[in-house]
């Protein structure tokens, strides 16, 4: 999944976007019961080829960047391990498909719990539409904390994703999420050092993640992180 599309992490800064990356609202809809069950794009934002991302969750020009960062004394400090995810998760056993489920990435988008939540249906997975629902709902995690791997191939089952980053909206917790970064955009260090392309990540942009550079739900903590965009 090489690609020439890059987010770079500033030291104590913002994330730097390089090669013309699209940029749009990504809401996360939910049945009748409140259940997280579908993305809904939304109003796409001007990008140009290179922009500055607010990481630090203060700028008064959220998405971008306005320097606030500074101001503030953000403190950026990367502190999530290297290791690749597969390295980092917990594998769930079941009949055809596996479970990955690497817990420090999770951004509370809540795509697990419909349907008796996945770590329980992965064990159904041999019947054709227990094993759909399961992939579906797997694929549907925006932190790629979850990843379904089929049994027989011992290959992931990831969605088709375009690069590209989302800007999550979670209109259930009342609050704006992490950017969700699709398709297998190469995310640099502020030590210059690569972390694993996944198809799936999320970025912290509300600062307050202690996982950072990854969201690791702190955005819908009180007080919750709002855009002002959505």
């Amino acid at each position: 999944m090489s690609s020439h599309k890059t987010i770079t992490v500033t030291a104590n800064g913002p994330y730097l976007v390089s090669g013309s990356v699209t940029l749009a609202l990504q809401t996360i809809g939910v049945n009748k019961a409140g259940e997280s069950t579908e993305w809904i794009e939304g109003k796409s934002l001007p990008a140009s080829a290179q922009y500055a991302l607010c990481r630090c969750g203060e700028s008064k020009t959220k998405p971008f960047c306005d320097g606030t960062h500074a101001k503030v004394g953000f403190d950026g400090t990367e502190t999530a391990s290297r290791e690749p995810m597969m390295e980092q998760a917990k594998l769930f056993d079941g009949p055809t498909m596996q479970l990955a489920d690497a817990e420090v990435f999770c951004a509370f988008a809540r795509f697990c719990d419909p349907h008796g939540q996945v770590w329980t249906q992965v064990e159904g997975t041999d019947e054709p539409k227990k094993r759909e629902q399961f992939i579906r709902q797997v694929g549907n995690c925006a932190s790629g904390r979850l990843v379904a791997i089929d049994k027989e191939t011992g290959k992931p089952v990831e969605p088709k994703l375009t690069q590209s980053i989302g800007l999550v909206e979670d209109p259930a917790q009342e609050c704006s999420g992490p950017l969700w970064v699709r398709g297998g955009i190469q995310l640099i260090g502020a030590d210059g050092q690569a972390y694993e392309i996944r198809n799936r990540m999320t970025l912290c942009r509300c600062g307050r993640s202690q996982n950072k550079p990854f969201c690791n739900g702190m955005h819908a903590s009180d007080p919750k992180f709002r855009d002002g965009i959505g």
